[in-house]
C-alpha cells in the first residue's frame, strides 16, 4: 500500500512538473479587441479559459479595446501581436495606406450591422426603407455601408446623424436607426417595450466578412506556427462558445466589463445563432473563420461601385487564406451538437 501511494505521489509530481514546464514554455502573445469585452468576443475568451490556446503552446492575453484604447496603433507599434479588426474595409484601407497588416480569418460570416424600424409604420420591408424620410446613421456608417445603400437606391437626404442614443428613433415612429443585431434591438425592447423590425445588411448584399483576426506580415513570415495555433485556437474557441458550456468565458468577459449583464450576453449569443453571424454559409463546411477569394472580390467590387474604395487597389494583399478553410472545429461542433 505504501509503495502504491509513493508511486502515485511520484506520478503526480511528475505530471505537475510537466504541466509547469509546459506552462513556462508557452509563448506569450497579446490579442487586442476592437471594443470593450462582450459576448461578440466570446470565442477568444473561451479559448483562453478552457486551455485551447495553451494546448498548442500559446499563453494568450486579451487586451480589451474601448473609446480610449487604440489597439490598431498598438499592433502597428509592435506592442500587441494580433488584432480583432472590424471588417474588410479596414483591411482594404491598410493596403491603401501601405500598412503590411494581413487578415487571417473571419470569425463572423456576416457583419452584424442592421437598420431598425418601428413595426406597422410602413417600413416593414427593405424596399420600403428607401421611402423613409429619416434614417439615423453615424458618421462612420455614412462613409461606409450607407454609401453602398445609396448605390442601391437609397438617398443621401434620408440620412440624419445618429448620436448613439435611441431617443430620436423612439420619438419618431417613421424613422430608421442603425445598430448591431446583437445589441440595439435588445436596448429598444428593454427601453420601449416593443420588438423593432430588423434588417441585417448582410442579408441584403453587404457581404463583408467581420470580426477579422489580423496581424502584421512580419509575424506571418517569422512565426507561422504561432499564427496557425492562434487561428486554430480561436476557431475551436468559437465553436465551444457557441455550442458548448460558455460559463467560464462569460465570467471572464464580465470581469473585463463589469457593466455587462447576463441578459445582454444571452441576447447577443442568441442573435448570433439566429442570424448566422458566426456560423453560416461557407463556415458550415470549411469551418468557422472561413473566407474565400470570390466573396472578398464580390465585396471589393461593390465598394468600388459605391465609391468607398479606389479602383485598382491591390486588395488581395489585405488577406491570406493560408491558415483557414481546413475544417478545424467541425469535429468540436459535431461532438457538441450531434450535427
Amino acid at each position: 500500500m505504501k509503495t502504491t501511494k509513493l508511486a502515485k505521489t511520484a506520478l503526480g509530481l511528475a505530471a505537475a512538473m510537466a504541466m509547469a514546464t509546459s506552462a513556462e514554455a508557452n509563448e506569450k502573445v497579446t490579442f487586442g479587441t476592437n471594443w470593450v469585452a462582450q459576448a461578440e468576443h466570446g470565442g477568444f475568451y473561451q479559448a483562453v479559459v478552457d486551455g485551447t490556446y495553451a494546448a498548442c503552446g500559446l499563453d494568450v492575453e486579451i487586451v480589451p479595446g474601448g473609446p480610449n484604447v487604440n489597439n490598431r496603433a498598438l499592433l502597428l507599434a509592435g506592442k500587441i501581436d494580433y488584432l480583432m479588426d472590424g471588417n474588410l474595409l479596414q483591411s482594404f484601407n491598410s493596403v491603401k495606406e501601405g500598412i503590411p497588416m494581413v487578415a487571417l480569418a473571419s470569425m463572423f460570416q456576416k457583419e452584424p450591422q442592421v437598420i431598425l424600424t418601428h413595426p406597422g409604420q410602413g417600413l416593414d420591408t427593405w424596399e420600403s426603407l428607401k421611402g423613409a424620410d429619416t434614417l439615423l446613421i453615424g458618421n462612420g456608417g455614412y462613409q461606409s455601408f450607407f454609401r453602398w445603400m445609396v448605390s442601391n437606391g437609397f438617398r443621401d437626404e434620408q440620412r440624419k446623424p445618429y448620436t448613439y442614443s435611441a431617443a430620436p428613433f423612439l420619438a419618431d415612429k417613421k424613422s430608421g436607426q442603425q445598430g448591431y443585431v446583437t445589441s440595439e434591438p435588445h436596448v429598444i425592447e428593454a427601453e420601449a417595450g416593443f420588438t423593432p423590425n430588423i434588417f441585417l445588411l448582410a442579408d441584403y448584399g453587404f457581404d463583408t466578412y467581420s470580426t477579422l483576426i489580423a496581424t502584421m506580415q512580419n509575424t506571418i513570415d517569422s512565426h507561422p506556427d504561432q499564427v496557425q495555433c492562434f487561428v486554430d485556437g480561436s476557431i475551436i474557441g468559437w465553436n465551444t462558445y457557441m455550442y458548448g458550456d460558455n460559463t467560464a468565458a462569460n465570467a471572464l468577459i464580465q470581469e473585463h466589463n463589469p457593466d455587462l449583464t447576463d441578459d445582454a450576453i444571452a441576447y447577443a449569443i442568441k442573435a448570433m445563432k439566429d442570424y448566422g453571424i458566426v456560423d453560416s454559409g461557407d463556415s458550415e463546411t470549411l469551418g468557422i473563420g472561413a473566407m474565400t477569394d470570390a466573396r472578398i472580390t464580390s465585396f471589393y467590387d461593390k465598394m468600388v461601385a459605391a465609391g468607398v474604395v479606389d479602383p485598382g487597389l491591390d486588395y488581395k494583399a489585405s488577406y491570406t487564406l493560408d491558415f483557414i478553410n481546413k475544417g478545424v472545429g467541425l469535429d468540436v461542433k459535431k461532438n457538441l451538437t450531434g450535427n
